[in-house]
């Protein structure tokens, strides 16, 4: 009995059911004592073999996503934010933008949660089966000046072309010359119609010419992500300052 069992754990994982194999041992014993079926068992075992491989796969889209943090959006005081209301939140949270391709534009000063809701908005997306791809526009265009030439930004410019959501934070943070301008050009075109963009920036569309290096590439940009977009300007005073630490305590 015992080779005939390590015989059909190898045949499971040659059929690449592994995870299966490795409780076969323990799931027979159970259905010996508990008298399972034939069908209950092959329930259980293959139950299990979904499950396991669904978990894998979300913990495989949450390392790509490269998330900053993991802030849910429970976790973001709306209640602070009085530029959005809960039942937008609610409807951004069912991510229907996301399956109808729509991007999203967060506007706002520092601190305001741009990036609480576009990443909170992102591991919704990766709990809902979505691949994200999370990074910062300086490290976005480091990744795309070095794509030809190593081996690491090539993968990462792949998986973000690859993404159902890309989150792209801090855009205008630093002033682009024109050739990086034209690089994130040719990847915001690459998107356009398959992914959708998350951006967050402290600038408005008006003055990304300027910072963008060129204005005709500003306005290509412009074109290709507000053609289906929605625009959120969110106010108010900054979180991190309000809510900031001290060493003295409440003394």
């Amino acid at each position: 009995m015992q080779q005939l069992n390590a015989e059909l754990k190898q045949h499971m994982k040659t059929l690449r059911i592994s995870e299966a194999a490795g409780i076969l041992d323990n799931l027979l014993m159970e259905a010996e004592k508990k008298g399972f079926t034939y069908q209950e068992f092959l329930y259980k075992l293959i139950k299990h073999e979904v499950k396991r491989r669904d978990e894998k796969s979300m913990e495989r889209r949450l390392k790509q996503a490269a998330f900053p943090e993991h802030k849910t959006l429970e976790e973001f005081n709306i209640s602070e934010q009085k530029s959005l209301s809960k039942k937008q939140l609610k409807q951004l949270k069912e991510l229907q933008w996301l399956e109808q391709a729509y991007n999203l534009i967060l506007l706002g000063p520092p601190g305001v949660g741009k990036t609480f809701i576009a990443t909170g908005l992102g591991l919704e997306a990766v709990h809902s089966g979505y691949k994200v791809s999370f990074i910062t526009m300086d490290d976005l265009v480091q990744v795309l000046k070095t794509q030809e030439i190593t081996r690491g930004s090539k993968t990462k410019l792949k998986r973000i072309i690859a993404s159902d959501l890309v989150i792209i934070d801090d855009l205008m943070f630093l002033a682009m010359d024109r050739h990086e301008g034209n690089l994130f050009f040719q990847l915001i075109n690459k998107l356009y119609g398959q992914s959708s963009v998350i951006i967050t920036s402290n600038k408005g569309p008006e003055d990304w010419g300027e910072l963008l290096g060129d204005q005709a590439i500003a306005t290509a940009i412009l074109d290709r992500l507000i053609h289906r977009s929605e625009v959120i300007n969110l106010t108010g005073d900054s979180y991190r300052m309000t809510h900031r630490e001290t060493i003295f305590g409440n003394n």
